[in-house]
């Protein structure tokens, strides 16, 4: 079965690797019962993403008191969420000291409740487990936000500045994290194998990351239930669950 030899030579790929970036993605997290943004049934089904364009967030109390109601209902999705099998199988990986980075468009936080090094995590689109003012900078766990919108609170604001509240997360038309992406990049350009691991990779810019590995001369593995834009150019594509196959890759 052509499934079995490719996940028998990622096995081989990953024996035979010693600085490997993982670039997850949202199909990595729907196993520990996350939707997908964009999968049927999905936040998108039920809110305009255009709506929530960054300058429409600061800019419009309406938007804002949107935002909120759907920024809520996704994180209470994913606040008792439990890391899946890949997610532990990672943590082997690095055990086995050959991960270099997790490089993740995921804000769910699973990575580090999985027990990977913190260090060694890269979130490209922030965390959803953090809130910040975007006028002091003061942080917010974010249950403590959370607390406030349950009472009643429909916008909530700093208590230090009444600036702007926002999740710690990437909205459309905000700046990406230049120091996050740089990180990513030098990762990119010093892994010898990039496993990418239930994502789409159709979100840009961070979807340049496994391109630009490739392009640096890494080995490409792709896990994912669909077709990606780089599937031509990767040594092993397997389109099946990430859990199934990194379990019998790594155990």
């Amino acid at each position: 079965m052509r499934m079995d030899k490719d996940i028998k030579k990622g096995a081989e790929f990953i024996e035979n690797s010693k600085n490997i970036m993982v670039f997850s993605g949202a199909g990595l997290s729907t196993e520990s019962g996350i939707p997908d943004f964009r999968s049927p049934g999905g936040v998108w089904d039920r809110y305009d993403p255009s709506d929530f364009d960054f300058q429409n967030i600061i800019s419009d109390e309406r938007i804002r008191e949107r935002y909120w109601q759907m920024s809520t209902e996704f994180y209470e999705s994913m606040r008792d969420a439990k890391p899946n099998k890949a997610h532990i199988a990672l943590k082997k990986l690095e055990d086995k000291g050959k991960l270099l980075a997790i490089v993740t468009q995921n804000i769910d936080n699973l990575h580090q409740k999985a027990g990977n090094s913190i260090e060694r995590i890269i979130e490209l689109h922030g965390n959803a487990f953090s809130v910040s003012c975007l006028e002091c900078g003061k942080r917010y766990a974010r249950d403590q936000i959370q607390e406030r919108i349950r009472n009643g609170v429909k916008i909530p604001y700093c208590d230090d500045c009444s600036g702007i509240l926002k999740p710690d997360t990437i909205s459309f038309g905000q700046t990406m994290p230049e120091d996050k992406m740089t990180r990513a990049f030098i990762c990119a350009g010093e892994c010898d194998l990039c496993m990418v691991l239930g994502s789409s990779l159709v979100v840009y810019p961070a979807a340049s990351v496994p391109d630009y590995a490739l392009k640096s001369g890494a080995k490409i593995m792709i896990i994912n239930r669909d077709k990606t834009p780089l599937d031509p150019k990767a040594d092993i594509v397997i389109h099946e669950s990430v859990s199934y196959a990194l379990v019998r890759m790594i155990g």
